[in-house]
């Protein structure tokens, strides 16, 4: 037996022994360090989204998803935004006086640009979504219909600024979203100009 002893063998092995390990420790952690660590999902889904707008043609209506809600960005057409102010008379708060939007929407066309309509897809009743019915006077709304939004689940109606009608089950308007415009054709939903949400 040898008294003597190989240190640059034993300096070797706790070398590699130590990175095995260290290797080890950091394939351990890894995974817990990315399940505290919020999904790219979840980041979306609070995060503002961009919406380019230049191929939006007057009278379109365009659906994106915010927050897991959809929101509607719809250009409207001169014809349409003629005809918003002949409703005041027929809906529940035409001026967007309740504080569910932000200020810059709270006028008769419920937007930032007049032309530009951008709302969630939400009824304020039970949280339905609406269909858009664009088209005027059809049988199952009546001769008085200008175009808007109607709930299917128990029948509120909604003008072409999610305005909402008198008689209906919904109690306010549609809500308006915080936005702005970067640009001519970007909306940032999600964020004022100011950057709050």
């Amino acid at each position: 037996m040898s008294d003597s002893i190989d240190t640059g063998k034993r300096r070797f092995l706790t070398a590699a022994a130590s990175v095995v390990g260290g290797a080890g420790a950091v394939a351990v952690a890894i995974p817990f360090v990315s399940s505290i660590a919020p999904s790219a999902k979840a980041e979306a889904a609070g995060a503002p989204v961009q919406i380019d707008i230049s191929q939006l043609e007057p009278g379109q209506l365009l659906t994106v998803e915010w927050r897991g809600k959809p929101v509607w960005i719809f250009r409207r057409t001169e014809e349409v935004l003629n005809t918003l102010v002949t409703l005041n008379d027929e809906l529940r708060d035409p001026q967007s006086e309740q504080t569910q939007q932000p200020e810059y929407a709270q006028n008769e066309t419920r937007s930032i640009r007049k032309e530009v309509m951008v709302m969630v897809g939400i009824c304020t009743h039970l949280g339905c979504s609406p269909t858009y019915r664009p088209e005027i006077a059809p049988n199952d709304l009546g001769a008085n219909w200008k175009g808007g939004f109607f709930c299917p689940c128990h029948g509120s109606r909604f003008d072409l600024a999610g305005r909402v009608y008198q008689g209906v089950p919904a109690p306010t308007n549609l809500e308006v979203p915080p936005y702005h415009f970067q640009g001519d054709n970007v909306v940032i939903v999600g964020e004022d100009a100011q950057g709050a949400a």
